[in-house]
């Protein structure tokens, strides 16, 4: 997303003391940092001055921009290109929204010198700057680089008097000040934190498609689902690893659309956009209606449409707030599946080997009725196109990392552990399913859950109504991430002018709430059609034209992981903090795997082929809209120039 540019002001630096030999040299502002401006009064009267805070020298001058970090010393190549007041001058070039309020140390003046600081807008001044924040005799100058985290800085104006230079100076020293970088000392109150990223990570794609899903897999395939699962799994862990690749270096709130936009062309980068906002409006009606059904189990006098129009507004209200307010719900949410999953590979480790009451060991339940693949090796390829889709929504915590306190940080730490979500969440449960009831047991999934009906062996009381709970939890998570992928994939499509630019308004807290209430209205135009007209086959239409996004999502995010990495100077490759291994061949594997899976599903049955051919009349639907997108693109760039 391309970096906001806020106004500049500027005005007359203000002098606070008498001129004494030396120079001041004041910082450049570069774009969004605040100018220099003349100091009201009530700014001069304010606040406490000591003796330490002027000099007889040169002053000490530092300009930030919104969201950087400044506690540090600027180093010798920094204090380049820097403009220079007339000698004695203390220029204070504040922002209005700073606050002067505070007592300075010994440590701010340099030997006989002013200090002068520019404040970008909105940022905090109260409290003691360190010793390395100054040195004698000389300027010590900051550049901002728009997109940094904002801490505490410091406004510091020259009084007249003299004061003793302090007996040591810490030498400059260099600072970090890559976009993304965290603050240490302050957050913004509308981004994510990391907790939040670590939960979106950890439970984000556990869905009904896990705790119900699982059982048509394991009764089509039998105990060998558990290959299913790890071939899926190990497809998508190489697509994560590849967007992640991109996402560390460039993180966007676009994401994979983003980059394949600059890396294949704005073609790409429009179809995988609009195809992955298309997937996300059927999973936001069909949770919707799963949420609404199991409400209407527990209230049976209710119309399950009430529930399922009430669930969209809840979770449609808490991502209008903020990205914060999204990351909060959706952290609670998240626990809460993780934590039934921990519980179930707890207890379920204890009853397969016999330790739990009234049980047995089980793991012959692997080989014995029929073998480990009764039905043949066919239908466990055949069982990937199935499995694959319950891992959908992994990107979705690389894309809230975007929006974290610390972009970089969240992107490594969604990527590196998606493999062991994997192998633990999906792979580890399904495994003491087919381990503690025989493959051919397990019941109707529509009847009862796999999860469900082992809680009930267990014998926990209560099983089936929390279990229940779980799974109307997996749909309220579901339903609430992708109102936020939706809503952002929307409006980063509006603000690279593939979509309504009407789209990209944003609130104050950064919100795209045009784009959110958008794919809002289409989630209950779906719930009404489920529920006015359920045989019409609408509903069934939406849900089945978008089954093969996932698909061509991960081959587009493979496609242009191996162009960028290709375009890239040695230095820029020698520089990436995520690489992808065995470039390209691992990028190459994946799309060969892609083709594959789209391959069984044309030879498996009729409902995979319906799949199939529904998903590519979706995306020529969307691809014969190019030709005018393309051309409404000119015209907007030769207006430009």
């Amino acid at each position: 997303m391309a970096d906001r540019i806020t106004e500049e002001g500027q005005g007359n630096p203000e002098s606070h003391g008498e001129a004494a030999s030396g120079e001041a040299a004041a910082g450049n502002a570069v774009p969004a940092e605040a100018a220099e401006r003349t100091a009201t009064p009530a700014e001069a009267t304010s606040r406490t001055t000591s003796p330490a805070e002027s000099g007889a020298g040169g002053a000490t001058a530092h300009a930030t921009a919104p969201g950087e970090a400044t506690d540090r010393t600027a180093t010798p190549a920094e204090a380049t290109s820097r403009t220079t007041p007339p000698a004695g001058s203390g220029a204070d070039p504040a922002a209005p929204a700073e606050a002067t309020n505070r007592t300075a140390t010994q440590a701010e003046s340099s030997a006989g010198g002013a200090t002068a600081h520019a404040t970008a807008p909105g940022e905090a001044t109260d409290r003691t700057a360190t010793p390395a924040e100054a040195a004698p005799g000389k300027a010590a100058a900051g550049e901002a680089i728009s997109g940094e985290a904002a801490t505490p800085v410091h406004t510091a104006h020259a009084t007249p008097g003299t004061a003793e230079p302090p007996a040591h100076t810490p030498e400059a020293t260099p600072h970090d000040t890559t976009p993304g970088k965290a603050a240490t000392s302050a957050s913004d109150p509308k981004k994510l934190r990391s907790r939040h990223i670590t939960m979106i990570a950890l439970g984000g794609i556990i869905g009904a498609s896990l705790f119900v899903g699982s059982g048509n897999v394991v009764r089509a395939v039998g105990p060998a689902a558990v290959v299913s699962y790890l071939i899926g799994g190990l497809l998508v862990f190489l697509a994560m690893r590849m967007l992640g690749e991109m996402a560390a270096a460039r993180p966007a709130i676009g994401s994979f659309m983003e980059y394949a936009r600059v890396g294949l062309g704005e073609w790409a980068g429009y179809l995988v956009g609009w195809l992955y906002w298309y997937y996300w409006i059927g999973v936001i009606a069909f949770e919707a209606v799963v949420g609404g059904s199991v409400l209407g189990g527990w209230f049976p006098d209710v119309p399950q449409w009430v529930f399922s129009v009430v669930l969209l507004l809840f979770f449609t209200t808490t991502n209008l707030v903020s990205a914060r307010s999204f990351g909060e719900v959706e952290y609670w949410l998240a626990s809460i599946k993780v934590a039934a999953i921990i519980v179930f590979l707890a207890v379920g480790a204890l009853f397969a080997f016999g330790l739990w009451p009234k049980a047995s060991f089980s793991i012959p339940n692997l080989w014995q009725h029929g073998g480990f693949a009764p039905n043949g090796w066919w239908p466990v390829l055949s069982g990937v196109a199935i499995v694959i889709f319950s891992y959908f929504g992994t990107e979705i915590a690389v894309m809230a990392a975007a929006e974290s306190e610390d972009p970089a940080k969240g992107v490594r730490q969604a990527v590196v552990t998606v493999i062991w979500r994997i192998l633990l969440f999906f792979v580890g449960g399904v495994l003491l399913i087919v381990t503690i009831v025989p493959w051919n047991q397990l019941p109707n999934p529509k009847q009862e859950g796999p999860f469900a009906h082992a809680f009930t062996l267990f014998g926990l009381p209560g099983a089936g109504l929390v279990m229940n709970a779980v799974v109307l939890t997996a749909a309220c998570s579901v339903l609430n991430s992708g109102l936020y992928s939706a809503g952002r994939m929307f409006s980063a499509l509006a603000e690279k002018r593939l979509a309504p630019r009407a789209v990209a308004k944003k609130s104050k807290s950064g919100v795209p709430v045009v784009a959110v209430a958008a794919c809002t209205i289409g989630g209950y135009i779906a719930v009404f059609v489920n529920f006015v007209a359920p045989d019409s086959g609408i509903f069934d239409f939406i849900m089945n034209s978008a089954g093969l996004v996932a698909l061509f999502v991960y081959s587009f995010i493979a496609f242009t992981q191996m162009r960028m990495r290709h375009n890239m100077t040695p230095e820029e490759r020698a520089g990436l903090k995520l690489k992808m291994w065995l470039h390209p061949w691992l990028g190459i594997l994946t799309v060969v795997g892609v083709v594959a899976i789209i391959v069984v599903m044309l030879l498996t049955d009729d409902s995979a082929r319906t799949q199939v051919w529904t998903s590519i009349v979706s995306l020529a639907v969307i691809a014969a809209f190019w030709p005018l997108v393309r051309r409404q693109l000119r015209k907007s760039a030769a207006k430009e120039n």
